[in-house]
Parts: C-alpha cells; sequence; structure tokens
C-alpha cells in the first residue's frame, strides 16, 4: 500500500513540475504579447495594407479598382522630383551639422576641466521637449521678411538688404537646418555622451604615456570609440531627414511655395492624400520613400561594415 502512495505523489509531482515548466515556457510570450500585438496592428497591417493601396485607385468607401503600376509610373514628375532632391540637401545639411557639433560638444561636456557641465546638457536637451508646431511659429515669424526682424535688422545694421528668408530657396534650406540643429542637437549630445562613457579610461591614460597630443586622442581613440552611436545617429537621421514633414508645413501653412522651396516628400504625401484625396497615389509616395531610406541606409550600413562577419 505504501509502493501504492508513494507513486502517486511521484505522479502529482511529476505534473505539477510539468505545469511549472509549461508555464515558464509561456510566461515571454505573455510578456512580449503586448508589444508583438501593437506591432502587428499599428506597424505591420499598415505597410502591407498601404502597399496594396498604392496599386488601387480609391475613390470612395467600396469604389476602389487595381490600376497595376499606374501610381508608380505618375510619380515621375516634377513635383516629386523637387520633393526627393529638397529632402536630399535637407538630410545632407542635417548630417554635415548635427553629427560633428553633438560630437564636439558631447566630448568637451564630457571634461572634468568644463564648468556647470550639468547646466549645459539640460539647457541643450530642452529643444527636444519644445512642441514643433510652438517651434515652427516661432521661427517662422523670427525670419519673416519684416525689417524689423532680427535677421533683417542685423543685415541692416551693415548696410544690406533685408530679406524675405523663407523664400528664398538657399536661405530657406538654411532656415529648415537652424530648426533641426536647434531641436536636434541636444539628443544627439546625448547619444555620444553615452557613447563616450563606454570608452575605457586606460585607454587614454595609454595614449599620454605614448605622448599622444588631444587631437591624436580624438582621432584614434574617441572617434573608433564613438563609431557604433555615430553609426545609429547617421541611421536614425537619414530617416528623420527625409520623412521630414511638421517643420516644413509649420513654416509653408497653406503648402504652396515657389518652385517648390518648401515641398518635402511627405508634404507631397500629404497634399495627394488629403488634399485631392488620391490615396493610392499617396500610397505609393509612401512606399517609395520607404524603398528609397531603405536602400540608402543599407549602402551606408554596408560601407561601415555592419554586414560584415566576424571572420571577414
Amino acid at each position: 500500500m505504501s509502493d501504492g502512495k508513494n507513486d502517486s505523489k511521484k505522479k502529482s509531482i511529476k505534473k505539477k513540475k510539468g505545469k511549472v515548466f509549461k508555464a515558464v515556457k509561456i510566461v515571454p510570450y505573455i510578456f512580449t504579447s503586448p508589444f508583438i500585438i501593437a506591432f502587428l496592428l499599428f506597424y505591420l497591417y499598415p505597410v502591407i495594407t498601404t502597399f496594396i493601396m498604392s496599386f488601387q485607385e480609391i475613390l470612395g468607401p467600396g469604389d476602389v479598382k487595381f490600376i497595376n503600376f499606374k501610381n508608380y509610373i505618375n510619380l515621375f514628375n516634377h513635383e516629386f522630383y523637387d520633393a526627393l532632391i529638397n529632402n536630399s540637401w535637407y538630410t545632407f545639411w542635417t548630417l554635415a551639422v548635427l553629427i560633428p557639433l553633438p560630437i564636439f560638444l558631447a566630448v568637451l561636456l564630457n571634461s572634468k576641466m568644463t564648468t556647470a557641465r550639468n547646466f549645459f546638457r539640460s539647457a541643450l536637451f530642452i529643444p527636444a521637449l519644445t512642441s514643433v508646431v510652438v517651434a515652427g511659429i516661432f521661427f517662422r515669424l523670427f525670419f519673416a521678411g519684416m525689417e524689423t526682424t532680427i535677421p533683417n535688422t542685423i543685415l541692416k545694421f551693415f548696410k544690406l538688404k533685408p530679406m524675405i528668408w523663407t523664400f528664398n530657396y538657399h536661405l530657406a534650406m538654411f532656415v529648415l537646418v537652424v530648426i533641426a540643429t536647434w531641436r536636434w542637437t541636444g539628443v544627439n549630445l546625448v547619444y555620444f555622451l553615452a557613447g563616450l562613457q563606454n570608452i575605457p579610461n586606460e585607454l587614454y591614460e595609454a595614449a599620454i604615456i605614448d605622448g599622444a597630443n588631444s587631437f591624436q586622442k580624438f582621432i584614434y581613440i574617441t572617434l573608433p570609440g564613438l563609431k557604433p552611436v555615430i553609426i545609429y545617429v547617421l541611421t536614425i537621421s537619414i530617416y528623420a531627414g527625409y520623412s521630414m514633414f511638421a517643420e516644413s508645413y509649420i513654416i509653408y501653412p497653406n503648402a504652396r511655395t515657389p518652385g517648390n522651396i518648401g515641398l518635402t516628400s511627405v508634404l507631397y504625401l500629404y497634399q495627394q492624400g488629403f488634399d485631392h484625396n488620391n490615396m493610392g497615389f499617396a500610397s505609393a509616395i509612401g512606399v517609395a520613400l520607404l524603398l528609397i531610406i531603405f536602400m540608402i541606409n543599407t549602402i551606408q550600413l554596408k560601407y561601415f561594415g555592419l554586414f560584415k562577419k566576424d571572420g571577414d
């Protein structure tokens, strides 16, 4: 009888262990399910739907028909070219400013010789917390064509003619890059400060013993140590440059500018989708823009060697 009881206890213990083991296997899926559900509903499903819509002509609810590649053929127009050129120049200039400048500031604020480091870190990050609408309106008024604005007052001091900053191609690009610099310098600064914390101090100490100066330490230790962060910032900056919308939309609220100065790819998508109710063509613009960003980032990631194997 005792052997029978022991066997039944062992079986019950095995069943309990089996249930616990199954529960342990299920727990990770329970915790990750919110992210998976959100990804499927708010990312993957819209992307698939947009891709399907790019092959359709959508005149209204229930009035949809497939038109094959007609929307993509219609992309070959001067407005889309102008938008891509504007985005490309905007991305180029923001990369030229928003990588070197934050690196310089991060190295400066990471130095123990710099006073009030925490104050400057906070002050530089505050613009990122400001609403883009508020910032856009401020800069639109700041760079207005009136003679009383600060930039035109400075020009008058040097006996130069006042300018309508936002309606000259090069000056308008300058205004947009200034807004991007004001907003995102602090964010990139945080990234580079975090990267500097991961560079061992022993490397700098060894460089000092070898007689390296500050410039040599920056070139041969700091920059290689920041390479992963630079690649990350470069990747997200390329995406941000080509997907820029709010700044241009606030500066040019009527979306009509001479020579398409303020036209960006996402603004063009917005015009076609919501102003002209051409959702199929707008979807084609979105898919094309996605492919362009993907190709550019793939090229730069390959250039930096992220696709190389450890043995290569």
